[in-house]
């Protein structure tokens, strides 16, 4: 779904106007982000009945480039996680 289809749905559900629907997905998703940054020590960002964000840490390791076969390295590199809530994940049909 494209932005723009989600502020489409925010402000009809929420009968608002496609400009306050903006401001509010911006503040919701400005505040998610902002969270993020903030707990970049502990790891982790607990939103109640929605999920968890964590931040992991992956190793080097030697890969190979696809069209020449040739190794290559790939270096260490951080990565942003998501682990829904048991709510969320039963609400979309998964165990």
């Amino acid at each position: 779904m494209s932005r723009a289809a989600f502020i489409e749905n925010v402000a009809k559900k929420g009968k608002m106007s496609k400009a306050e629907a903006k401001r509010t997905v911006d503040l919701v998703l400005g505040e998610i982000e902002s969270g993020i940054k903030k707990s970049k020590k502990e790891g982790r960002y607990t939103i109640g009945n929605f999920g968890t964000f964590s931040i992991v840490k992956r190793k080097g390791r030697k890969g190979r480039n696809p069209q020449t076969g040739e190794a290559i390295r790939i270096r260490a590199s951080k990565a942003l996680r998501f682990r829904p809530s048991a709510q969320l994940r039963r609400a979309a049909g998964a165990k």
